[in-house]
């Protein structure tokens, strides 16, 4: 394909020379109508939807894949995709979904209720002969499952241990994505390099620390996407992703630095926000360390300085967080509980009521990564506030999927403290899948900091079984007060999502799901 063989011949070197020199007219012009590039925080760590967590691969994800229900475009609410339609049992443990008939993956195999057995058969059996093409960090979404039944060829039924109110919704999330069999077994381990999906665009090509390249699927049953390519660039540096937007090199810029929004004022650019569930928070090391005691972790909370990151630091496109719920889940949020305020003379006090001698911290910051925001910046004003209450900080910075690497394993043996930020789909994601016991690190889970209280997972053990919103809000807001006491993080901001487009870019728009959806973009 001709399109292809320029993308791959001088596509980077093109737009590497153009953002340099700025020479924003000569790029525009060898740039060709129909290529979206967009300027991406980090490089992808898989092309494996069931084996990958960070926002940042979803966004690709979302475009090269389907699952068999997703979100609706501008909410959080389910609707049909591969599945056509589906019934719930009466009980609530047995959800039945019928396929869309004549669906074929990117290479050319079948959709059918087998490959979808195989999909989540391979993520949740150890004992599955490609389980080894993991590991699969969110299959916890997926746990409640205890068998997925083929009816017939376009019927799959999926048999629950008891009922699981979330079970759509992580239907929708990537992890759900729909992967084909055919290229699965094709490539085993390294089908993370080798997608292969049902969604708008095909994978054409992966040039590590470079670009990842997709093009139109003309066959897509959802309709021909406007897009002829999309091309996803790693710049993880904030400050060049603005300078390469500013000149011309990228189309599309996710996560803008607040500081740099102003520059994209004017004809030339389009700012775009979209409220959604965000979460900033730090990881405080629960296990062992200064952390270790509740009045040192409550401590933290009242040092830092949130507003002054919120508005300073982040120039007011966050509000400060109150708790582990963001408020974008109104139904199920504690309007209650009001965020710690800053006072520092009432950390001191409580450092000293806990009789906190060695107050050595050492602090992972990340360079960037999804959600993170200003990372570098607002890590540094941290470590000034905790400082200012008689912490001794050190920060240690990594590149994000470096960063991940630590951080997700735990900090036991390693750091005290951690930067973090989640975007999720359901009230039930963050706190189930990090403030639990269960969800320790050597369980599976991403509890970094060990935080446990066996109330706390008693109230999400219920909510998430409990069929009746009202019922799970209750028990999600007595949750939120437990936390908030126990302060296993310190509680920072909840974000408003931003990108910002080229003149040249129509018909875009972000979604609370903080995913890409591209299909109906066009570049001009």
């Amino acid at each position: 394909m001709q399109l292809f063989d320029w993308t791959r011949r001088g596509f980077i070197a093109v737009l590497g020379a153009a953002a340099l020199s700025g020479l924003a007219p000569a790029l525009q012009a060898q740039t060709p109508p129909g290529v979206l590039i967009v300027g991406q925080i980090a490089e992808p760590k898989a092309l494996d939807p069931a084996a990958v967590t960070a926002v940042n691969d979803f966004r690709i994800l979302m475009n090269v894949y389907d699952g068999l229900v997703r979100y609706k475009s501008g909410t959080l609410e389910v609707e049909p995709a591969l599945a056509t339609s589906w019934t719930i049992s009466e009980d609530g443990t047995e959800y039945t979904f019928k396929l869309r008939e004549g669906v074929t993956f990117h290479d050319g195999s079948a959709l059918t209720a087998d490959v979808v057995k195989f999909n989540f058969d391979r993520m949740l059996q150890d004992d599955h002969p490609y389980h080894d093409t993991g590991p699969f960090p969110l299959s916890f979404f997926f746990s409640s499952i205890d068998a997925t039944e083929v009816v017939d060829p376009l019927t799959v039924k999926f048999t629950l241990s008891a009922p699981y109110a979330p079970f759509l919704s992580n239907l929708a999330y990537p992890t759900g994505l729909i992967v084909s069999q055919a290229a699965v077994e094709k490539f085993g381990a390294d089908f993370g390099r080798n997608p292969s999906g049902t969604g708008p665009f095909k994978f054409a090509e992966w040039r590590s620390n470079e670009a990842v390249v997709v093009e139109r699927n003309p066959d897509y049953w959802d309709g021909t996407p406007s897009l002829e390519a999309v091309v996803f660039r790693p710049i993880t540096d904030a400050n060049t992703r603005t300078a390469e937007m500013l000149a011309g090199g990228i189309d599309l810029m996710v996560e803008v630095p607040p500081v740099a929004l102003s520059q994209f004022q004017g004809d030339a650019f389009s700012v775009v926000e979209q409220a959604g569930p965000h979460v900033w928070f730090l990881i405080l090391n629960a296990k062992e360390g200064p952390f270790a005691n509740k009045l040192v972790r409550q401590a933290a909370n009242y040092a830092v300085n949130k507003a002054a990151l919120v508005n300073d630091v982040l120039e007011g496109t966050a509000e400060v967080a109150a708790g582990p719920t963001p408020p974008a889940f109104a139904w199920a949020y504690n309007d209650a509980l009001e965020p710690y305020p800053y006072d520092p003379e009432k950390a001191k006090a409580l450092l000293a009521e806990a009789g906190a001698e060695d107050l050595s911290l050492t602090f992972y910051v990340t360079e960037g990564g999804s959600g993170m925001l200003d990372p570098v910046a607002m890590g540094t004003a941290i470590q000034a506030d905790l400082e200012a209450v008689g912490f001794d900080v050190k920060i240690e910075t990594y590149e994000w999927n470096t960063f991940l690497g630590n951080v997700n394993p735990g900090l036991e043996g390693k750091a005290d403290m951690a930067e973090m930020a989640w975007m999720t789909n359901d009230p039930d994601t963050l706190p189930f899948l990090a403030l639990r016991t269960e969800a320790w690190p050597d369980k599976g889970g991403f509890n970094s900091g060990y935080y446990s209280n066996p109330e706390v997972d008693t109230l999400l053990e219920e909510a998430r079984v409990a069929t009746d919103q009202a019922e799970r809000a209750a028990l999600y807001k007595k949750m939120q007060v437990i936390v908030q006491e126990d302060a296993p993080w310190v509680f920072v901001a909840n974000w408003k999502q931003n990108a910002v487009t080229s003149d040249k870019v129509e018909h875009f728009a972000l979604e609370p799901s903080f995913f890409l959806l591209l299909k109906d973009v066009v570049k001009n």
